[in-house]
């Protein structure tokens, strides 16, 4: 049998102050081209179909426009929901877009009960475990601790069990949307840590022939049978190195999975630059990022008058403008800004409890902490659901 794995769509979402959406309606174009170039048996969206729980309307669209096209194709196509989507109205009247052959699962307490798919080596069962937010399914599972490990290995211990009732051979794949330890993130993906703790082992997926995983933006393979497809699409410049695609994945009669890339259209490149202005203006070797989305960063000692202006008459489509000037190492002058980046909110907190009483918090204060940032996290999904 033969799979399409794709994820994170983010239907809606901007780069910057550029709409994507032309780009995104881009995207499905091809890959309803490559469902029908490669002869695809089934495709499989691992999550953050759309990019907030309330979607603008013309997000909605693109997607209705989406689920009509595969529909047409006759090939079934599986998906769940991420943690940037709202289970619930993604799942409105999946009972009976089923009857089209999409098949949409975000109940959490649906985890056990696959989609089984036939081809001429016998069924595939695929299982769809949505974003399992710990703190609103630890009751579904019966779990005491809500910690990401411990719902996914519950949602799996109901998988296994299914699966060990259905004929022998059954083949079996598993979408999931989390992180799972050995990924590498970007700066676009939500934080989802909880407890402190974000990943969870891939050890955690054993038993199952392949693991469709959404969440991380970066196409990653963490094992022959564990894989991030990506993002279909750049969502911040730490993504600049990024070769976007999904997996086209093939299960043999035994479960044996091969898989390639098939690459997704790229919009427009992105460009990270950093210097002085002058030297940005001038350095003939920058010419190939004149037509490419530019974050530049800038490092003159004084900030120079209108740098953007003129920065975007050689890089027109410049987005992003970073000031890190280059000072003597004895000079102190730091940016709250610089001194605030790529720090957790965790962190942030822990620093500044240091700096008012002149010493951080002991073991117990961190783990108030935690606790606290952990249940603002849990109450804004609560209302972005109820939304």
């Amino acid at each position: 049998m033969r799979l399409l794995h794709t994820s994170d769509w983010h239907l809606g979402r901007a780069f910057h102050r550029v709409n994507m959406l032309g780009a995104q309606a881009g995207f499905i174009g091809h890959l309803v081209e490559t469902v029908r170039e490669h002869a695809v048996d089934a495709v499989v969206v691992s999550g953050d179909v759309y990019d907030r729980a309330v979607p603008p309307l013309a997000a909605v669209e693109l997607f209705d426009d989406a689920l009509h096209r595969l529909a047409d194709l006759g090939v079934p196509t599986v998906m769940i929901s991420g943690n940037h989507d709202s289970a619930r109205r993604l799942g409105v009247g999946a009972r009976l877009i089923d009857r089209a052959g999409i098949h949409l699962r975000t109940d959490p307490a649906g985890c056990g009960t696959p989609v089984v798919l036939t081809d001429a080596h016998g069924d595939v069962a695929f299982y769809g475990l949505p974003y399992l937010e710990p703190a609103l399914v630890k009751a579904e599972f019966g779990v005491e601790k809500a910690g990401h490990e411990a719902v996914l290995a519950a949602a799996m211990d109901r998988v296994r069990a299914d699966l060990a009732t259905r004929a022998r051979g059954t083949r079996s794949v598993v979408l999931a949307h989390a992180f799972v330890t050995g990924g590498e993130q970007s700066d676009s993906e939500r934080d989802i840590t909880v407890g402190g703790v974000a990943a969870v082992p891939s050890g955690v997926f054993d038993g199952v022939d392949y693991v469709a995983l959404g969440h991380l933006h970066g196409c990653q393979t963490l094992t022959e049978r564990v894989r991030y497809s990506g993002s279909p699409l750049p969502y911040s410049f730490s993504e600049h190195r990024h070769r976007k695609s999904m997996w086209l994945v093939d299960l043999d009669a035994t479960g044996s999975v091969t898989a390639e890339r098939v690459d997704c259209p790229v919009p427009r490149p992105l460009a990270r630059l950093r210097g002085t202005l002058a030297d940005l203006l001038a350095d003939p070797e920058l010419t190939p990022h004149e037509d490419a989305w530019v974050e530049a960063t800038l490092t003159d000692p004084v900030r120079p008058d209108e740098p953007m202006a003129r920065l975007t008459e050689r890089f027109p489509h410049t987005l992003s403008l970073v000031f890190d000037p280059e000072r003597a190492p004895e000079e102190p002058g730091v940016s709250y800004a610089r001194r605030l980046a790529d720090r957790s909110d965790q962190e942030i907190a822990e620093d500044f409890v240091a700096h008012v009483r002149g010493a951080g918090p002991d073991t117990h204060e961190r783990g108030v902490l935690r606790d606290a940032f952990d249940a603002v996290r849990a109450d804004d999904t609560v209302r972005e659901v109820a939304r």
